[in-house]
């Protein structure tokens, strides 16, 4: 499911941005570090990467879902898991470019203007298991990411620090078996005689 939003974000930026850049530009998933760009990708690029996932808890619900059949059952399951998937997003001009800061910045302003534009994920980018969601893939750009501490990251990372924005999308999970039971169409009521009349019971 993961390697499909990849897929997904990459058909989304190909198509947002102009050509010819979207034509020459590369997409890659792998870790910003003093390596990159790694072999077979070539720059300019677009790096997404996939640094934290985590279960949105806001939109967790424990309330049973049940859907109803024409054959007289239903099908109950658990509420599907919302999970947010997190991208540090960071341009990798050509080392031919004269100015590479300025060409750097121009292709972070490029892809954030294209995913600002989309609240959601199109319809119309969604791959494999991804267009078969129940529930819209909400979006959020420029918001405050889940690392603690840029300075460490790029530390870690074993490069400089550059620019990058904070990315992330919502999927939803279905972890949880779901199981069939019959409908009740119907319902009967009696008396049950006590020993006084008062003690009756329905």
């Amino acid at each position: 499911m993961i390697h499909d939003l990849d897929s997904t974000l990459r058909v989304l930026l190909k198509r947002e941005l102009p050509a010819p850049l979207n034509r020459q530009l590369a997409i890659s998933f792998d870790p910003p570090d003093d390596q990159f760009p790694p072999q077979g990708v070539s720059l300019p690029a677009i790096d997404l990467f996939l640094y934290d996932i985590r279960e949105n808890r806001e939109l967790r619900s424990n309330e049973y879902l049940e859907v109803r059949s024409s054959e007289g059952t239903a099908i109950t399951r658990l509420p599907l898991v919302r999970v947010d998937c997190s991208y540090l997003i960071t341009a990798w001009p050509s080392q031919s470019a004269p100015n590479r800061i300025e060409d750097e910045h121009r292709l972070l302003s490029l892809v954030m203007v294209a995913l600002l534009a989309h609240p959601k994920l199109p319809d119309a980018v969604l791959q494999g298991t991804l267009r078969s969601q129940e529930l819209p893939l909400p979006t959020a750009t420029l918001q405050p990411g889940h690392l603690q501490s840029l300075g460490e990251f790029w530390q870690a990372m074993g490069g400089k620090p550059k620019s990058a924005l904070n990315y992330a999308v919502t999927i939803a999970v279905q972890p949880f078996a779901s199981f069939v039971t019959p409908l009740v169409t119907s319902s009967e009521t009696g008396i049950e005689p006590g020993a006084d009349p008062d003690e009756r019971r329905a």
